[in-house]
């Protein structure tokens, strides 16, 4: 018996560590290739009819950038004058970036206040020969910066993309979905996935240790 307490309170330990992992991950998203052009290309549709949000991730550029959302190709409204000022947003601000239809193509434009420079989500969008200013993966939520599970997408605000680790300004949107002509965009893991899987090895070593115990007695 002494055995197994101390079996089940290892697996809490081990669930309390996947926790804090997921937990970390969705806090210090990096892009793997740093200082390499990121291969993936995206097409962001819009999942539902409804809003878009988004929430603001984070900035490590000097330069003034803002935020605007193409929808099928034209501005929205709400985003025409920009928003999300990396000088003057908080992790975790959050706006409204316009109404779409599912389906509908879904563009981000940084906007280089600084330079007067525009760099897009769509690469054949830029004027710097191509380059890809955007690096995007799956995003399972920051309780911490009440920012839900969503997509992220972190930019480069320089010229033919400057040092390439996209992380100049970075946001988290909802009511997407992405395509990537290289890899696709896989979600992260739940933490409760994890305490599923935990809850199954615990069920699992209890019927073999019920077991061995009735062959015993027998």
């Amino acid at each position: 018996m002494k055995n197994y307490l101390q079996w089940i309170m290892m697996c809490v330990v081990l669930w309390f560590g996947f926790v804090s992992i997921s937990n970390a991950k969705s806090d210090t998203i990096s892009y793997q290739n740093s200082g390499k052009e990121n291969v993936d290309l995206y097409t962001f549709t819009a999942t539902s009819s409804g809003q878009i949000h988004a929430y603001f991730y984070g900035s490590s550029a000097s330069y003034t950038n803002t935020l605007s959302l193409l929808v099928n190709g034209v501005v929205t409204p709400e985003t025409s004058a920009g928003v999300l000022n990396n000088h003057t947003s908080s992790i975790g601000d959050f706006v409204n970036l316009g109404f779409v239809n599912a389906g509908d193509v879904l563009t981000f434009q940084l906007n280089v206040l600084t330079t007067g420079n525009a760099w897009y989500s769509d690469k054949s969008l830029n004027t710097d020969g191509g380059v890809n200013h955007v690096y995007s993966t799956s995003f399972s939520g920051d309780a911490s910066n009440n920012i839900p599970a969503g997509t992220f997408v972190g930019f480069e605000d320089l010229l033919r993309g400057g040092d390439l680790d996209y992380d100049d300004e970075a946001f988290v949107f909802t009511n997407m979905s992405v395509k990537s002509t290289d890899n696709p965009v896989s979600p992260i893991p739940e933490p409760e996935t994890y305490a599923m899987l935990l809850a199954g090895l615990v069920l699992v070593s209890f019927s073999l240790r019920d077991k061995k115990t009735k062959t015993a007695v027998s």
